[in-house]
């Protein structure tokens, strides 16, 4: 572990920059600090899901993520750093699998819903996206591995097919989009 933080402010980033991980500075308002930083927002919001009641595999999943989204965070951090791997993509894909596989076939679109823990979930899976699209913006400029990018699709279908799970486990269902609605 590196340095302790023994005083939380320290007035360095009041010109409008701040410190990368590789002792760079840049603004606040950059693209990489911008994708790290709703890196770190998804997992805050992985942690309200997680502070709902959930089935332990899923929860032992999501706490996994989180440490995944802290590597994540860490690499966007330290320009040229290595801590999310193919292998943590295919582990996603692993668990998406097995999530989705006695789930019934969609034929309608799902409303974000379900219950707290599953609207929970559906909040992480938007703010993924979000991830995932700053995360490609600032790859058009500077270095991003792709692993970066595969793994946030990855959690973001995985996100998904979990909201679906909790939404069935809670006993609320699924909140469907009434397409018909507008035809009356």
């Amino acid at each position: 572990m590196g340095n302790r933080l023994s005083k939380i402010y320290t007035r360095t980033g009041d010109d409008g920059s701040t410190g990368l991980g590789d002792g760079t500075r840049t603004g606040k308002d950059s693209a990489r600090v911008g994708a790290y930083g709703t890196v770190d927002e998804l997992n805050s919001t992985i942690g309200l899901v997680l502070a709902c009641e959930l089935p332990e595999p899923v929860r032992e999943l999501l706490t996994q993520v989180q440490h995944d989204l802290f590597d994540l965070g860490g690499e966007l951090c330290i320009p040229g750093m290595a801590m999310v791997h193919a292998a943590d993509v295919e582990r996603l894909e692993r668990e998406l699998d097995t999530l989705n596989e006695p789930l019934p076939a969609l034929k309608d679109f799902i409303l974000p819903g379900g219950g707290m823990a599953a609207a929970s979930c559906h909040l992480a899976r938007t703010v993924c996206r979000r991830a995932e699209r700053e995360t490609i913006a600032l790859s058009r400029t500077e270095a991003v591995r792709g692993e970066a990018i595969r793994y946030l699709n990855r959690l973001s279908d995985l996100l998904f097919v979990v909201a679906r799970v909790l939404a069935r486990a809670s006993g609320h269902g699924e909140v469907l989009w009434q397409h018909e609605r507008r035809k009356r």
